[in-house]
């Protein structure tokens, strides 16, 4: 097996509906299924492989005596093995990537793939999977699907049980074609919503002009989206905050709202913009040893007042970011609380030619706050209503916005 990128969770998502890669969310593959070799007796072997080899002879067992033959598929027996693998961990961020998918590029890193335009997750409480964010103008924003919905079907058939490998299996597919989703939005409705697939290009850095709840464009703040959290949002993001402070903008909003996160050294990087000292996060592996990242001096974010727009689509790196701006006294958060993904995970390629997505350890916020489960919550909780919604009425920007203009100092004359 071969190590590939490292990333906080990241989301081998919905991209691979796209996960999304990051899926936490993408991945995953057992690979082999076990270990060769035959069954039981040998008490010279390892026991790891004795108690693998057991599969090898119920599988014989089940093609020699089971009654319904044609249910007998080699290829289903065994991706049923490696789900049943992955499953048993307990861990929704550790995911198989089937050797077709990771042909065709499901790493989110990577820059595009074909799908529908999404990042998904596995709640770790409920076990659903969940929409984290759509991208941007996506085939499914436009459809109507939500952060945090709950797909409870695909193309009619129940998602129950299902690991996030095999939502992604049947929600990803070709440009041009068509997946349904059954979805329950978080205000309890249920909808079914047809999305025609097309080739996904992964968002990173945004600006735009905002206005205000009055109508009013604002010429005074900036606004910076980051919908995704690559190496090359770094350097983009660090010519944009350049920019940014050399046009005496008073502050900046800064958008994770549909962020899962990227690239463990990326994420650190982002939050290093902002950050003239102190603690990004603690790393804490499978043996209990602490990594810790710091923050260095002499990058162009660090005197401009920040407010950071959180929400359910904010994960895993986006989550990173948030809690070390919060914890460093560089940023308030505003919105909803965040979606709970506190692991590291690297991609593994395995020798059928697919991949295991993996967590290999755990994240704290420089104040030692877990957010696995749990979340991120906001420091000024704004909810959006039904009528807010489609209204496309953005009440949380409104806010942050109100804020800014009546905590911060003017930057320049």
């Amino acid at each position: 097996m071969t190590a590939r990128s490292v990333t906080l969770g990241g989301m081998v998502a919905l991209a691979v509906v796209l996960l999304s890669v990051m899926s936490g969310l993408v991945g995953f593959a057992l690979g082999g299924g076990g270990e060769e070799g035959g069954g039981g007796g040998a008490t010279t072997r390892p026991s790891g492989e004795s108690d693998f080899g057991i599969l090898d002879e119920i599988y014989k067992v089940i093609r020699e005596d089971f009654v319904d033959q044609s249910s007998v598929d080699p290829a289903v027996l065994r991706q049923g093995a490696i789900d049943g693998v992955i499953q048993a961990l307990n861990d929704p961020h550790t995911i198989y990537i089937d050797p077709e998918s990771f042909a065709l590029g499901v790493d989110v890193i990577s820059g595009e793939f074909q799908g529908i335009g999404a990042r998904v997750e596995q709640d770790p409480t409920t076990d659903e999977i969940v929409i984290v964010a759509p991208f941007r103008d996506s085939p499914a924003e436009k459809a109507g699907v939500r952060s945090g919905d709950v797909v409870l079907a695909v193309d009619g058939e129940s998602t129950e049980g299902w690991t996030v490998s095999q939502a992604v299996r049947r929600i990803r597919g070709p440009e041009g074609s068509q997946v349904t989703l059954t979805v329950r939005h978080t205000n309890g409705e249920t909808e079914d919503i047809t999305i025609t697939r097309s080739t996904i290009v992964i968002p990173t850095v945004f600006t735009s002009t905002i206005e205000d709840a009055d109508g009013n464009a604002v010429n005074d703040l900036a606004y910076v989206e980051l919908e995704q959290i690559t190496e090359k949002t770094v350097p983009d993001l660090r010519r944009t905050v350049a920019e940014i402070g050399g046009q005496g903008y008073r502050g900046i909003i800064l958008d994770l709202r549909r962020n899962p996160g990227g690239s463990l050294s990326a994420t650190v990087d982002v939050a290093d913009l902002f950050l003239e000292s102190g603690r990004i996060l603690t790393q804490v592996d499978r043996e209990g040893n602490e990594t810790t990242y710091d923050a260095h001096a002499g990058d162009e974010g660090e005197n401009i007042p920040v407010v950071i727009l959180v929400g359910r689509g904010s994960a895993s790196g986006a989550e990173v970011i948030a809690g070390a701006l919060r914890d460093n006294h560089r940023a308030v958060l505003v919105g909803e609380t965040t979606f709970g993904k506190g692991s590291v995970n690297h991609l593994r390629e395995l020798s059928d030619g697919g991949a295991i997505y993996i967590t290999i350890a755990r994240w704290l916020t420089p104040n030692g706050e877990q957010i696995e489960g749990i979340g991120l919550a906001p420091d000024i909780q704004v909810t959006p209503s039904e009528e807010d919604i489609e209204s496309d009425r953005d009440v949380q920007l409104y806010r942050a916005i109100d804020y800014l203009r009546q905590n911060v100092q003017a930057a320049v004359p």
